[in-house]
């Protein structure tokens, strides 16, 4: 998993110890602003300020809490698919399943971004949504940029 929600949904359900969960959630993000600072590598410095640098903001005729709902529902849908496609309590009919679980959640996440594109951007990763503002560096990455942490 490279998502801290993910990683954050797995500590709750005591699948994870602190100690490892903290350690994933700061190697995810570093991962991303390395990322991020990769993509601005090879983007056109016109082309990455034109586009936002790949950080979210919630789009004209939303309001923040239609965002931040946005962010909560996608990241739930997200996350619940994670839990129901490795869940290892399956029976032995559904051994299979593990094999296959890259297909449901593959599946959720374009499903939530074809429904959260058109209002945020689609965060439903914290640490995605970390890099591209950081990397960035503009009001635009900043200021809304808590919804991209407290949704998921």
């Amino acid at each position: 998993h490279v998502n801290p929600a993910v990683t954050f949904g797995l500590f709750l359900a005591r699948k994870l110890s602190l100690t490892r969960a903290l350690f994933y959630m700061v190697m995810q993000c570093l991962g991303a602003i390395c990322g991020a600072g990769v993509v601005k590598g090879f983007e056109g410095s016109h082309d990455y300020t034109r586009l936002g640098g790949g950080a979210n903001s919630v789009n004209p005729g939303y309001t923040k809490g239609d965002g931040l709902g946005a962010e909560i529902v996608g990241t739930f849908v997200l996350v619940y698919t994670v839990f129901s496609a490795t869940d290892a309590k399956r029976s032995a009919r559904d051994s299979h399943v593990p094999i296959l679980a890259p297909l449901p959640i593959g599946f959720a996440v374009f499903l939530v971004h074809l429904a959260t594109i058109p209002i945020t951007g689609t965060g439903i990763n914290p640490a995605r949504s970390l890099g591209a503002a950081i990397i960035f560096n503009k009001d635009q990455g900043w200021d809304e940029h808590w919804i991209y942490w407290v949704g998921p």
